[in-house]
């Protein structure tokens, strides 16, 4: 089974589609570090519709983000087609997905979202209608169910695929269970032996030790990384090294997380403006870099609190300098 887009690797790996995170920003460091894919975050498909700038921007990207997804919801099948037929004709991206996937209460009121999961008629009238209406193509990214009453991912991934769906990606929990508990990946194994199309994997990636199993555990055709990229883009660069038999390299040191985290923090000032409001959204960023450092719950607290990210440059700085001394003067005691 085939991606319906060009791909260097027989088993891609995918950064997720993230509101407030996949960003181009962090779409580019990942694909710097070996993401083979990247999705936008979700778009308004009646944002697209009424071309509302705000939301026309956050489709853009550069050339170097390729292959890339752009993501859409929506609960209506022809402002669904409307929007991918701009977004084709306007951002030209390699494929477009559709959301039947996010849980989250301001999508999933107005049935977007796994909202959709609810009425299965309607999935399939939004995958046809898209495939219609472009010539890209078109995957989708679905639930388990709405709920555990509800809770079939093979009939569902099917009737996608009956529809027209090329590529499809799993997340095995319901929208009632959010991101609690643990995703089946048992469902995901059965999704992939019931379709002809490929199947990504999504849902409880952390580590890239965690790559390896998911695909060992259910043969699907490409892995999708999601919280276990925040602040840790290498865990593409270290699945991979899994995936094709290496050993894997090793873990960052602070230093070079702190280069990456301020590589991130000049690619979304180029991109997104220079100004106060982008540092301001960054602060999670940078408090994801910084987790499991040493030290590290006062330093994310400074960092909260930054204003430009002048300031963070100036705070990692400081921290470096600070724990140098401290490892000097800790193997000068056992000398």
């Amino acid at each position: 089974m085939k991606f319906p887009f060009p791909l260097q690797q027989d088993v891609p790996l995918f950064l997720a589609p993230m509101a407030g995170v996949s960003e181009a920003p962090f779409r580019q460091i990942a694909r710097s570090f070996g993401a083979d894919v990247v999705v936008s975050e979700f778009i308004s498909s009646v944002g697209v519709s009424l071309g509302i700038e705000r939301v026309l921007a956050e489709m853009r990207f550069e050339e170097v983000e390729r292959p890339i997804g752009i993501q859409l919801y929506g609960a209506d099948a022809g402002t669904m087609a409307r929007a991918a037929a701009l977004v084709a004709e306007l951002f030209r991206p390699d494929y477009l997905d559709i959301n039947f996937g996010c849980p989250v209460k301001k999508v999933v009121r107005n049935n977007g979202g796994s909202g959709c999961l609810k009425d299965m008629g309607l999935v399939g009238q939004i995958i046809g209608a898209v495939r219609q209406e472009t010539h890209l193509p078109v995957t989708v990214k679905i639930r388990s169910g709405w709920d555990e009453a509800q809770r079939d991912p093979v009939t569902i991934a099917r009737r996608c695929q009956d529809a027209g769906a090329q590529a499809l990606a799993l997340h095995p929990r319901t929208r009632t269970q959010m991101y609690n508990g643990t995703a089946n990946w048992d469902e995901i194994a059965r999704v992939v032996a019931a379709l002809d199309i490929p199947v990504i994997g999504n849902g409880d990636i952390r580590t890239a030790e965690d790559v390896l199993a998911m695909r060992r555990h259910t043969g699907c055709a490409g892995i999708m990384i999601a919280r276990g990229s925040f602040g840790n883009p290498w865990i593409f660069s270290q699945a991979r090294d899994l995936l094709s038999g290496r050993a894997m390299r090793a873990a960052p040191t602070a230093e070079e997380r702190f280069a990456v985290a301020l590589r991130h923090a000049r690619l979304a000032l180029r991109l997104q403006g220079d100004t106060r409001k982008t540092a301001l959204e960054f602060r999670k960023h940078l408090g994801w870099y910084t987790k499991g450092l040493p030290g590290s719950a006062e330093l994310r607290q400074r960092l909260f609190a930054i204003e430009s990210m002048h300031e963070a440059e100036e705070l990692f700085t400081a921290y470096l300098a600070e724990h140098t001394v401290a490892e000097r003067a800790m193997v000068g005691a056992a000398a």
